[in-house]
């Protein structure tokens, strides 16, 4: 009995240390969730939903440590914290790599370990592709794609693969040549707008809401649709008030309440 409350008290203490990681990942706050996923390892060393955001988190404060210089590689030379972030992003990734493919080898029919295999290659081929300009990945990237339709086919409804997927679509259709979208399996712009905006009218989890809000958010300031973009970071702005991206974002384009 006692074992058992154990275990019980350890899932709990996890979940909620999950989710308090979660909320500082969307407010912005990316060193300190990063520092809560390390914690969150060492106590589940194979749960892979804190694998997949300390993985999002080294992203985000990769892509803020290099900025918005056109010379990828200059700025991650003349950058101090990047090598150590991505040893550790590489690290992260191929962990998380290794439990999803063993959880599927266990057993093919495991669609969370599926969709966190196909997010993880995501978040590699992002940084190389988005962040450092290589055009390397393409296992990552393929993986990412059949993982995700996998994923869809059993479960259409899954709002998470659903947002992934609609990532791939529009990177595909509009940052890649013409010429080459049909080798990466085609994308469609318009297709992966619909897909967000529909995940996020889902009654579904907190926090997996809140991802497909800041996909639409991004989409919508891409697309130049700053009316619909504006509406969309007012919702953000309710609900991580501690976002200083999007608190910026509202002091240039209006309000965050009208």
């Amino acid at each position: 009995m006692i074992s058992l409350v154990y275990v019980a008290l350890m899932a709990f203490h996890s979940s909620q240390a999950l989710s308090d990681a979660q909320r500082l990942f969307y407010n912005g706050r990316y060193e300190a969730a990063a520092e809560m996923t390390v914690e969150l390892r060492a106590r589940q060393p194979l749960n892979l939903a804190a694998l997949e955001l300390r993985s999002s988190t080294l992203l985000f404060q990769l892509k803020a440590s290099l900025g918005d210089r056109r010379d990828k590689d200059a700025a991650f030379e003349s950058c101090v914290r990047c090598p150590g972030l991505m040893a550790a992003f590489l690290a992260n990734t191929a962990d998380g790599q290794k439990v999803a493919r063993d959880r599927l080898a266990a057993n093919p029919a495991d669609d969370a370990a599926r969709y966190f295999l196909g997010k993880l290659d995501l978040n590699y081929v992002w940084l190389q592709l988005g962040e450092l300009g290589h055009k390397t990945g393409w296992s990552e990237y393929w993986e990412a794609r059949k993982s995700l339709d996998a994923v869809l086919l059993r479960n259409p409804k899954h709002v998470r693969a659903r947002v992934a997927r609609a990532w791939i679509d529009y990177i595909v259709d509009t940052k890649m040549p013409r010429g080459t979208r049909w080798v990466l399996g085609g994308g469609n712009r318009k297709r992966a707008l619909v897909a967000v905006r529909e995940a996020t009218a889902e009654d579904t989890d907190f926090f997996v809401h809140a991802e497909a809000a800041f996909a639409l958010w991004d989409l919508q300031i891409r697309e130049r649709n700053v009316a619909g973009a504006v509406v969309t970071a007012r919702n953000l702005a309710r609900d991580f008030p501690e976002n200083r991206e999007v608190a910026a974002f509202l002091e240039r384009h209006g309000p965050p309440h009208s």
